[in-house]
């Protein structure tokens, strides 16, 4: 698996990390059994980067990934976790230094380190970019070492271009895939110039372009896929990457023609994303050890050739950027 600078900051990560949010839940029932086996089976194949958040199963997803570190022992990973979904209500004036310390000095307990290798601004009011105060306070933070490095989760792309005027935001984490085209076309060139780290999140629009969700498949009440279909809960843009499910099961079967034979779709739709030069990891979520190292895989797949990646613009352009383009 290759490995990337992450931007500024002085860690190198493999380009497929793992996303904990599956572990913590909002995804169904995943026990904590399956949770720790998919941690340990992407550690195995030699995933180097984690990315959680306190919210994720209000803490559950952090303390499932530090008993599993502290079990292994060894070199460790990079651990990204998220800060600000805790504030209720979720509003501007809710991102103060006190409140983002006693969200960190929670994770710190629950990830049991002493310094967090990456906060992240977990996609905030719009509002708060254009705060200053609030990326003071992270300053302070880190010089009082309880963070190393803080970055933003953002929804939209005009979001990551104002989170990047901050010259100490080091990375990005934003939706990208094959449904969500948005992020190529202007912010990864400004990343890319200011050498900021991109996490991609979403990768697999939550299971369509694994190729395996049809207009019958049934989804648990605690799953965001069937509790947060219309942005009930929190951005629709987070559940089937904003495309409305009807729609994305259309553009799933245009996609699978292009999947090359004995390849599978979500392996495809993974290194799709790595063929971007301007993403530094990207963080596909597993409910399980088969899943983990399905997802590691793709990075052994061969690149994608230039005729299917103008393909699969083509299937986004005509059927899915209606619906998302410019909302994201």
């Amino acid at each position: 698996m290759r490995e990337h600078a992450f931007g500024r900051a002085s860690f190198t990560v493999s380009e497929i990390g793992f996303g904990a949010w599956q572990i913590g839940g909002s995804w169904g029932d995943v026990s904590e059994v399956e949770g720790r086996a998919a941690l340990d089976a992407a550690l195995d194949a030699g995933v180097t980067f984690i990315d959680t958040a306190d919210v994720y199963g209000d803490g559950r997803s952090e303390r499932i990934i530090r008993s599993v570190l502290e079990g292994r022992g060894g070199s460790r990973p990079m651990v990204a976790t998220k800060a600000g979904r805790r504030l209720n209500p979720h509003n501007a004036e809710g991102y103060t230094k006190a409140n983002l310390e006693s969200f960190i000095d929670r994770s710190l307990t629950n990830l049991g380190v002493d310094s967090l290798d990456l906060v992240q601004l977990h996609c905030p009011p719009t509002e708060v970019l254009y705060r200053p105060e609030v990326f003071g306070a992270l300053d302070e933070l880190r010089k009082a070492g309880k963070i190393r490095n803080y970055g933003v989760s953002v929804e939209k792309v005009e979001e990551a271009v104002k989170a990047i005027e901050y010259p100490d935001v080091v990375s990005i984490q934003i939706i990208y895939n094959i449904f969500r085209q948005r992020p190529a076309h202007l912010f990864f060139k400004e990343a890319r110039r200011k050498n900021v780290a991109v996490i991609v999140r979403v990768p697999l629009a939550s299971g369509l372009l694994s190729g395996k969700i049809t207009k019958d498949t049934r989804f648990e009440a605690d799953d965001h896929r069937q509790f947060n279909r219309h942005g009930e809960a929190f951005d629709v843009g987070e559940t089937f990457a904003g495309v409305p499910f009807e729609v994305g099961l259309q553009a799933v079967e245009e996609v699978r023609k292009l999947v090359p034979q004995g390849n599978a779709m979500a392996a495809f739709a993974l290194k799709w994303i790595l063929m971007n030069e301007a993403v530094t990891v990207v963080i596909p979520g597993a409910r399980n050890a088969e899943q983990a190292r399905s997802n590691a895989a793709a990075a052994d797949l061969a690149a994608i050739s230039d005729d299917v990646m103008t393909a699969t613009k083509e299937i986004y352009a005509r059927l899915v950027a209606p619906h998302v383009h410019q909302r994201w």
